[in-house]
């Protein structure tokens, strides 16, 4: 995944720099990552979603004796 391919490429990236500190806390980070992406994995929906039928929602503002129009609507 992204994340991880991340990582291995800050880890090249600071090798050749000899940032020891950074490569360490980056692969401190990896299992992490790849414990995260293992999790995403098994989690995945299989199959259809199913969302329900949607509901009608009623307008707040209907009966409430205000004025179509909007900004700058004057009352007569």
């Amino acid at each position: 995944m992204e994340i991880r391919d991340n990582l291995f490429d800050r880890i090249a990236d600071a090798e050749p720099e000899g940032w020891l500190g950074e490569i360490e806390g980056l692969r401190v980070s990896l299992p992490g990552a790849e414990a995260k992406i293992g999790q995403i994995d098994t989690a995945a929906p299989r199959g259809p979603v199913l969302l329900g039928l949607p509901t009608p929602r009623v307008d707040r503002h209907e009966g409430s004796g205000r004025r179509q129009g909007g900004r700058g609507a004057r009352n007569s």
